[in-house]
């Protein structure tokens, strides 16, 4: 995954949709920690921690920052495709994509990469300092129990700041192969830490990765979480990446903090219609299919507004 559940299960309150759909490495080749895997069981890569993915080939349209320096932010109410279960050519018309850190950018497009921040994916756990994987009283890691994942431990300033060596690595690396953004999951690791993490801990490890996305001129998003859109500048956060926001009825908050630049996945059919009447006329949403899988699978849906 990586992130919480965006499956049909009950979910507790206020968090709505906390990670979703998150895709695996699919046909994009091998990743190491903190790539994602797909709810439908793709195949995880072997490649070393920090160790990135392929080269990116193609780069995106003006993923250079301004002469001012600044960030350029996705555009906006543009077609969107979310990729993270593999990566394909997009649909037409689509402009703006997200995709593993492990995939090249798509040429020509707004290029956003995913990156699972707070969390440890199946397989990849011995390549993690043991320290920094939170455990329980009796020394146990603790576990998402949705996506069978280890939840690191970004509890004091020196693991944070470790933690952050390591996925600020890969942001580097996607700034290298051409994406214009990065979007950080996991961000309510908290919420399954049995107290062990703090919102503050969360907050503090964001305004780290934050930096250096800045610092390599990408945009940063913030990935659902939405109890935490009242500490968006704190965060230092610049667009909003929300899973079935219209499912959970949280999509008008996104939109009171970050105005136009929230991108909406939305897994179901009545979900993605009430969010085409709502917002589809200023925002981006998408419809996908659960596990995300790629073009031309059994099991792909793609549709937007």
């Amino acid at each position: 995954m990586s992130g919480g559940d965006a499956s049909d299960a009950a979910q507790s309150g206020g968090t709505g949709a906390t990670g979703g759909a998150n895709g695996g490495t699919g046909a994009t080749g091998g990743s190491g920690p903190g790539g994602t895997n797909s709810s439908g069981g793709t195949a995880m890569g072997d490649g070393s921690i920090g160790s990135g993915g392929a080269a990116g080939s193609g780069g995106s349209a003006g993923s250079a920052p301004d002469a001012g320096g600044a960030v350029r932010l996705p555009p906006e109410n543009a077609a969107f495709d979310y990729q993270l279960g593999g990566a394909y050519a997009p649909p037409a018309g689509v402009t703006v994509v997200s995709r593993d850190r492990t995939a090249s950018p798509a040429a020509g497009l707004y290029n956003i990469c995913y990156l699972n921040g707070f969390q440890v994916q199946p397989g990849e756990e011995g390549s993690w300092d043991s320290d920094l994987i939170l455990r329980d009283s009796s020394g146990n890691p603790i576990i998402d129990p949705d996506w069978n994942e280890m939840l690191l431990d970004v509890s004091t300033a020196e693991k944070r700041t470790r933690i952050a060596a390591v996925v600020g690595g890969w942001i580097e690396r996607c700034a290298g192969d051409g994406f214009d953004a990065v979007e950080i999951d996991n961000l309510d690791t908290y919420s399954r830490s049995g107290g062990r993490i703090s919102q503050g801990d969360a907050v503090a490890l964001m305004v780290l990765l934050s930096g250096t996305a800045h610092a390599q001129k990408l945009a940063i998003a913030q990935k659902n979480s939405t109890e935490l859109l009242a500490r968006k500048t704190e965060m230092n956060t610049d667009f909003a990446v929300a899973e079935e926001c219209s499912r959970y009825s949280e999509c008008g908050d996104y939109v009171k903090s970050y105005g136009s630049h929230v991108l909406m996945i939305e897994y179901r059919d009545q979900d993605f219609r009430a969010g085409c009447q709502a917002h589809g006329a200023t925002h981006s949403i998408v419809r996908r299919d659960l596990d995300l899988v790629p073009a031309g699978r059994p099991g792909y849906v793609f549709d937007g507004c």
